[in-house]
């Protein structure tokens, strides 16, 4: 028995995609004037333009949404049976970064894969929708021992370590810590002991974090974090919080109008992706955001109804693995500019430019669409007598 696909959590990610493309179109015309301006300087171009990352976000936006219409009619049950290959194929990917020639990097992370004339990827965006199909499948097949220390915990910490390590030697702390998040509230939510889920999350940092701050840059950025009137640190490694907090300030309650930032000409470092809330707060002001702020709790509300209603226990794991990362993300690039986290180089979902987050995250979005069109109490009434049987 069908219904309706989630028209809501529908109409808000594609609400919140399109306002992306208007947010990148305002903040990035001084960063796309430079890019285009050395592209000019090496004779690749003949003039240069302001409408760069406007360009290539809307190939992504489109690309995005168009898989995840494709997606959105493909029984989410599929995606048990792809679960382990396409886990597999993503982890092949994260280690084909370190390979010269093939690996690139932006920025200070070696994150990407470069080949021939395809456009670059980013494999970790990819491995938070993967590891949540795979996932799935296995907390499902251990529903009754994921309790335990020796079938569920043991096994459990092995998978959160091969899924992060790739990751943090990169390395990419944003990701690491989405990850981290998406394992231990699946976790969680499948039955396993709280105590299990604190000793995972510690022993993920305790040997995730040490290879990650054995970058001078990213020791720099908690530094950064935890003495951001130091002198010597707000000139330098604290220039972009200092930036983005100010952005934030200036906007005040209703903004200085859209198109009217100051912060975005040089002043605020990736604006189009890692520091665009600053941007959105300086010319959208904070009344105006809390829409922004509105849409996000609505789409993570249905999320996880989608996720308490959904069918069956494959349905409800995966619901929750994807509106986790949605919410861990989001807060967590919003704490970021806030300063009540140290810098991560995490994007905000939807918004910030990102082909590779973003065309992840709609394709996520297509899963749980599928799986709302499954959603029905009748349907919720037999997982739960079911589960209910097992447990006898």
């Amino acid at each position: 028995m069908f219904k309706r696909l989630d028209l809501l959590l529908c109409g808000i990610t594609v609400v919140l995609a399109f306002f992306g493309l208007a947010m990148i179109a305002s903040v990035s015309v001084f960063e796309s004037y430079q890019i285009t301006q050395r592209l000019v300087d090496q004779g690749v171009r003949d003039i240069p333009g302001n409408s760069f990352y406007l360009i290539r976000s809307s190939v992504h936006t489109f690309t995005g949404l168009a898989a995840m219409c494709v997606i959105m009619v493909i029984p989410y049950h599929t995606w048990k049976k792809l679960a382990l290959p396409l886990f597999g194929i993503t982890l092949l990917l994260l280690m084909a970064v370190f390979i010269p020639g093939i690996g690139a990097d932006y920025g200070t992370a070696h994150s990407w894969l470069r080949i021939g004339f395809l456009p670059s990827i980013q494999p970790s965006e990819f491995l938070k929708l993967t590891l949540v199909f795979y996932l799935a499948v296995w907390l499902q097949k251990r529903e009754q021992l994921v309790g335990t220390m020796k079938e569920g915990f043991l096994p459990f910490a092995t998978l959160l370590i091969i899924s992060t390590i790739l990751v943090a030697l990169q390395p990419d702390l944003g990701s690491f810590l989405v990850l981290s998040g998406i394992a231990i509230t699946m976790f969680f939510i499948a039955g396993g002991n709280v105590l299990h889920m604190l000793l995972g999350g510690a022993i993920a940092g305790i040997l995730g974090l040490p290879i990650i701050l054995n970058k001078s840059y990213i020791r720099n950025r908690f530094r950064a974090f935890v003495s951001p009137n130091d002198p010597s640190i707000a000139e330098s490694i604290g220039f972009q919080i200092k930036q983005a907090l100010i952005a934030i300030g200036s906007g005040g309650f209703f903004g200085v109008g859209y198109g009217k930032s100051v912060q975005k000409f040089g002043y605020l470092p990736e604006v189009q992706a890692d520091t665009i809330f600053a941007a959105m707060a300086e010319e959208l002001g904070f009344v105006r955001l809390l829409i922004i702020l509105g849409m996000y709790s609505i789409f993570v509300w249905r999320g996880y109804h989608i996720a308490r209603t959904a069918p069956d226990r494959f349905g409800f794991l995966v619901a929750t693995g994807i509106t986790t990362w949605v919410a861990v993300q989001t807060i967590l690039n919003i704490a970021v500019n806030v300063s009540l986290f140290p810098l991560t180089g995490i994007t905000l979902p939807f918004i910030s430019y990102g082909g590779s987050s973003l065309l992840a995250l709609l394709m996520g979005v297509g899963v749980l669409l599928n799986i709302s069109m499954y959603s029905t109490e009748e349907a919720v009434r037999e997982r739960r007598k079911s589960r209910r049987t097992l447990q006898l």
